[in-house]
Order: C-alpha cells, then sequence, then structure tokens
C-alpha cells in the first residue's frame, strides 16, 4: 500500500532529524540523559551497553554531551552494522542480546536497548534477553512499541497487529506495507509476521519486575513502554 510507505519514510525516517518519530526519539532519550548526568557526577567515565543499536542512532544526542560525560558505549549485535566504525566513543561486541556470557555482572552502568526486545522471537527468548539486561547492567533503559497503540509501527498499518493472523499473512502476501516488502510466498509471509512481536503492560512488568514503566503517548494513546532502573549512586 502505497500510503503506509509513505507513512513510513515521513513519520519513521530517524535520519531525517525533522519528521516525527526523530523528534519522539529525542524527548523519550531525557529519562535516560538523566542518568548519564547523575553517574557522570561521581567523576567516573559512564559505560553504557546498548544492545542491538547503532552509531547513527547516537547522533540525536550532542557529541558535545557524550563527550563531557565522558560516556563510552558498547553496541552489541550478533554481527555489526556495515556503518559502524567502532571508534571515538564506540565499541562493538559480537554477541546476541539472549546471551551477554562475554559480560560481567553488572559490568555496566546503564543497558540501553530502543525497541529490540520485540525482535526476539518467542517468550522464552524475550524473558532472557531481560534477564541479562537485568544481570550485566547496573540501571537499564528499556524502549518497546505498546500493543495497544493503533498503528503497527512496522507496517504502518491501523490495527494490523489485532488482525486474525490468517488476515495479516493475506496482507503481506498481496501489499508492501511500511517497511516491510511484499512477501513472495507464504513462507516469508508468516517471517515476516513473526519478525515483530509487540507487548503490552503485564508483559513488560512481568519481563522488568524491578523497574519502573513509563509511557510515550500520542493524542492520549500509549504509543511506547519504557522499562526504567536507576543505577545506584554509591
Amino acid at each position: 500500500m502505497p500510503l503506509t510507505r509513505t507513512l513510513a519514510r515521513r513519520l519513521v525516517n530517524y535520519q531525517d532529524s525533522r519528521c516525527l518519530g526523530a523528534r519522539l526519539r529525542r524527548a523519550r532519550l531525557e529519562p535516560l540523559l538523566g542518568m548519564i548526568q547523575r553517574l557522570s557526577a561521581k567523576g567516573e567515565p559512564v559505560r553504557l551497553l546498548d544492545i542491538g543499536g547503532t552509531e547513527q542512532y547516537w547522533r540525536i544526542v550532542p557529541e558535545s554531551f557524550l563527550s563531557e560525560h565522558r560516556v563510552e558505549i558498547t553496541i552489541a549485535n550478533p554481527a555489526p552494522h556495515k556503518r559502524d566504525t567502532g571508534r571515538g566513543h564506540f565499541r562493538q561486541l559480537k554477541a546476541d542480546g539472549c546471551n551477554l556470557s562475554l559480560c560481567d555482572d553488572h559490568s555496566f552502568h546503564l543497558v540501553h536497548s530502543n525497541s529490540v526486545i520485540e525482535h526476539v522471537g518467542d517468550w522464552q527468548r524475550m524473558r532472557r534477553f531481560a534477564a541479562e539486561i537485568a544481570r550485566v547492567g547496573q540501571g537499564y533503559f528499556v524502549q518497546t512499541p505498546h500493543y495497544w497503540f493503533p498503528i503497527e509501527p512496522h507496517c504502518m498499518t491501523p490495527c494490523f497487529h489485532w488482525l486474525p493472523r490468517p488476515w495479516q499473512l493475506a496482507l503481506v502476501q498481496r501489499f508492501a506495507l511500511g517497511n516491510w516488502k511484499q512477501a513472495t510466498n507464504l513462507d516469508a509471509a508468516i517471517a515476516t509476521v513473526d519478525s515483530a512481536r509487540l507487548l503490552n503492560t503485564p508483559m513488560m512488568a512481568a519481563l522488568f519486575p524491578d523497574g519502573e514503566l513509563h509511557y510515550e503517548r500520542i493524542a492520549g494513546w500509549p504509543k511506547s513502554i519504557l522499562a526504567l532502573r536507576q543505577p545506584p549512586l554509591s
């Protein structure tokens, strides 16, 4: 559907700092930046692990802020993104977010994850992902799209995630939706639909029982859920 492709370009094109998605993302990060400022006041570099992120994502934070607060960002992915350099404030870690065995307990001041947990797979993998975040981080900032927001954020199609599964599969085989290419067969359609499993409040509360849940809203609708755990300052 051309409309959903257009919406995806205009609303969630994060390389365009003027688009709605980029502006919302900057506002969403305010609690994380506050954590960094408090940690930095201790006079030590702030060690941050970003699971599933990219260096491009961090361009929404002024370089001067990262330098002033001596933020060291380790980006963990199964394979590094092509544009990531691992230089400056950044380091690369080849790892699955569900298995961070290379990282010691509480070895990072903060763990950050933005719109990743809904892509890791079934509930058991989500459990492992959340447990690893809580284990390696003294504090954390985890964001995921909210199941009860009426527009599915990956295919930009109203109510898509609330439809019966056969209807979802039929739609992705017939149309290119948002950021999703048109599926060429049923196997590809199933892989596309299963690539994102949205979560609601009870699910996030179960995954992060020691975190505080916050909401990002648009016109009163909960667009995303954030699980936050403040790192200790002592």
